[in-house]
């Protein structure tokens, strides 16, 4: 026990992340999912945050000639020899993604069903890829955006919604390009790995409809242009639907998912000798009230040895919300919980903590997340802050980069979702 210095705690954290971001990157995993070659052509699709690495991996890994367009995040695109490599904008979409989606969508029209199309989806890829009902705008599409990632929704609720509002997610990517063969290899970084959920699932069927998408809208208050309220209700042109024949034939392969982050991170905590406790690849909730769950459990743990006991590292995945009321700072899903948790554990000595999105970007900032010390608040204190009113106007990234505890890690060309991680000496 002695041996959890402040400085080891941190270093055991840092490397349990590095191995669960590891443990996605496309360029180990992909290359044992690719499927056979064609007798056609080989027509290669996607978009996401990994979608240029993923691309580039498929390259360097297949026999024979290929052709398409990806489009990934700004920042993250890589070197590719014939499949064109696109950069639009994230979280919210802007004219570069509405032109990505025509070229991708035209890429996959007049296949015949000797052709191959290989759909590289991961997160990220629905505001990348976002191309507009008909009779809505780019800018329709870009307010609705907006609302749903203040409103405190689930990724698997907003993606319902832009479903249906979009031409070519929800399964209709897949019904352009049939009769061709579609093979999708996906990074998921929704909880629950739900194919239909992830990017909005462009190339599986929709088992959501707009009632659903409208009741949603309702239920978080959001305010709808006359345009975007009008084709809501008139529900024409659903999303493909399971048992549509154009979707039949379609694969799914997930490379790369939380949980398979979460086991290669509890490998490594073992390998530090500390015992893992994997609470979960799903979880989630309002950010600060997850902090505070956490610390309760970090508690049982080092005061009652339950439900594991010290020293032990507790795990957990998915994806949480903050709900933004009012003005806002700078802060991310992340460093949020992370606040909430050092709020909940008031200085208590023995435990630490780190948290990211392993894309390496928390929301919109340029930190992956941050680290919490037992002296997270005192520090705070002394530095002139109040971590109560901190939280409360959402600037939880300020009082991080203040203490130096931010994780930087840059642009890490995947993505399965948030990453947590409380060690209890």
């Amino acid at each position: 026990m002695e041996r959890w210095t402040d400085a080891a705690a941190r270093a055991a954290l840092r490397a349990v992340f590095d191995a669960a971001v590891a443990a996605a990157d496309p360029r180990r995993v992909l290359p044992a999912h690719l499927p056979g070659r064609p007798k056609g052509r080989t027509v290669v699709v996607g978009a996401g945050k990994s979608a240029a690495v993923m691309a580039a991996a498929v390259e360097a890994a297949w026999e024979g000639p290929v052709e398409g367009v990806v489009v990934t995040r700004d920042g993250h695109a890589v070197p590719t020899r014939a499949i064109a490599v696109l950069e639009a904008s994230h979280p919210v979409p802007d004219a570069r993604s509405e032109a990505a989606a025509r070229r991708i969508l035209a890429a996959v029209r007049g296949l015949d069903a000797d052709d191959l199309v290989l759909a590289l989806i991961s997160g990220g890829g629905s505001a990348l890829m976002a191309l507009p009902a008909p009779g809505l705008t780019l800018a329709h599409k870009q307010a609705v955006n907006r609302a749903l990632l203040h409103s405190g929704a689930s990724i698997h609720e907003m993606n319902c919604v832009r479903k249906h509002l979009s031409a070519i997610k929800g399964g209709r990517l897949a019904a352009a390009a049939h009769p061709a063969r579609v093979v999708t290899l996906a990074i998921s970084d929704v909880p629950g790995d739900d194919p239909a959920v992830i990017a909005s699932g462009p190339t599986v069927p929709d088992p959501t409809s707009f009632a659903d998408a409208r009741a949603l809208v309702d239920r978080y208050g959001i305010d709808l242009a006359p345009e975007v309220a009008a084709h809501l209700d008139r529900a024409e042109d659903e999303t493909p639907k399971p048992g549509d024949p154009r979707l039949a034939g379609a694969e799914y392969r997930l490379i790369a998912t939380p949980q398979m982050a979460l086991e290669a991170a509890a490998a490594k905590a073992r390998a530090l000798g500390l015992a893992p406790l994997i609470l979960g690849d799903a979880i989630e909730g309002e950010s600060a009230v997850l902090g505070t769950v956490m610390a309760g459990i970090a508690r049982g743990c080092r005061r009652h040895a339950t439900p594991a006991g010290p020293p032990c590292l507790l795990l957990s995945g998915g994806e949480s919300t903050v709900t933004i009321r009012g003005p806002a700072g700078r802060g991310g899903r992340n460093t949020t919980f992370l606040l909430g948790l050092a709020l909940a554990l008031k200085g208590e000595a023995g435990i630490w903590a780190i948290a990211g999105d392993t894309d390496g970007i928390d929301g919109t900032e340029d930190a992956a997340g941050a680290i919490v010390t037992p002296d997270t608040l005192a520090r705070a204190r002394a530095a002139g802050l109040d971590p109560a009113a901190v939280l409360a106007r959402h600037d939880s990234y300020g009082l991080f980069a203040a203490l130096g505890d931010l994780v930087t890690t840059g642009p890490t060309l995947t993505n399965v979702n948030d990453f947590r991680a409380v060690l209890v000496a």
